[in-house]
């Protein structure tokens, strides 16, 4: 079992210089006014691909050897990720194949396709999309680039949180979203080798809590196909490889969000901070707002993880009764 390690985050951070963005750091006077904290936002939202997931993907593709580039690459994911990897398909010259649900939002869809990759759909209540890219990639000759679940994804994922501390090393907290935990661990790996004081929290929607179950309980639990409106954190677990282990080792709270806080941190960062915030990238703003997460007097880095968020969600979620 291959640990990942503060060492290898600053390689991928290496690796990743001038080809990722480096995402910019917002804050807001009225966010720390109603929170009471200093809080600085890492907007990957601005990354390419609109979230994150490239950090990983270029990490882990880029280390391929030839002949695994020659047979391409698969994986299994609902967007961000899908198209992280067909982005670093295009940039390197690999073929791409994207196991994707039925139901995925239109614009990661789209984008995916965009990219130039070959997209399998499947019924995520009839399927599951890890057997079939095993499939696939037994049939084929595939390398499989897992979305959260690798060292090389985790470790890549993981540089957001190095670039946010390189910039506010003093930060008494980092607040980041959980799916299946590739950006959490990656986060607090990253946290923990850049400071000794700072706390690492974990936010889940309520309805997909699955890894704040197993943090407390020290036992992986599994939620199939939760029917939360943030849909990047629909996996069914944490990875039972690696980030199950690591959020354990490194994380130091978990926290859950309702919908409703959801959907009203999406409507603050439109609103207020002229952000465009897919539900699941604003788990951490989340909880900030509406109070799961109290930072009262301190500073608080918050991973906004991506904005790939479809026209028709977020007229719904615009549309609702609000505070503005």
């Amino acid at each position: 079992m291959n640990d990942v390690t503060f060492a290898d985050v600053v390689s991928a951070s290496e690796r990743l210089r001038h080809i990722a963005h480096r995402t910019p750091i917002i804050i807001s006077r009225t966010l720390n006014e109603r929170t009471g904290a200093q809080v600085f936002l890492k907007c990957e939202n601005f990354q390419r691909v609109g979230a994150f997931k490239f950090r990983g993907a270029y990490n882990a593709i880029s280390q391929l050897s030839d002949d695994q580039k020659r047979c391409g690459v698969i994986t299994y994911s609902s967007g961000n990720h899908a198209q992280a990897v067909a982005l670093v398909g295009q940039l390197l010259g690999i073929k791409t194949t994207i196991v994707m649900p039925e139901n995925a939002p239109a614009t990661k869809r789209a984008a995916t396709a965009d990219y130039g990759a070959n997209i399998v759909f499947y019924n995520p209540a009839e399927a599951d999309r890890k057997q079939l890219a095993e499939q696939l990639a037994y049939e084929h000759g595939y390398t499989i680039i897992p979305p959260y679940d690798h060292p090389q994804v985790i470790a890549g994922q993981g540089t957001s949180a190095y670039e946010l501390l390189q910039d506010i090393p003093d930060l008494d907290l980092l607040l980041v979203c959980c799916g299946g935990g590739g950006l959490l661990s990656g986060s607090a790996i990253a946290a923990k080798g850049s400071s000794s004081k700072i706390r690492v929290i974990g936010i889940e929607p309520e309805l997909a809590n699955d890894a704040t179950l197993s943090f407390r309980t020290k036992t992986l639990h599994t939620i199939h196909n939760p029917p939360t409106i943030a849909d990047g954190t629909r996996t069914p677990s944490l990875g039972i490889d690696h980030t199950f282990r690591l959020v354990l080792q490194y994380v130091d709270d978990m926290q859950t969000v309702s919908e409703d806080a959801i959907k009203d941190a999406v409507r603050f960062a439109f609103y207020r901070l002229k952000l465009v915030i897919e539900p699941s990238g604003a788990l951490g703003l989340s909880a900030l707002l509406s109070g799961v997460v109290s930072a009262t007097d301190q500073k608080v880095g918050v991973i906004i993880s991506g904005g790939n968020i479809d026209a028709e969600t977020m007229t719904q979620i615009l549309s609702e009764p609000h505070t503005p």
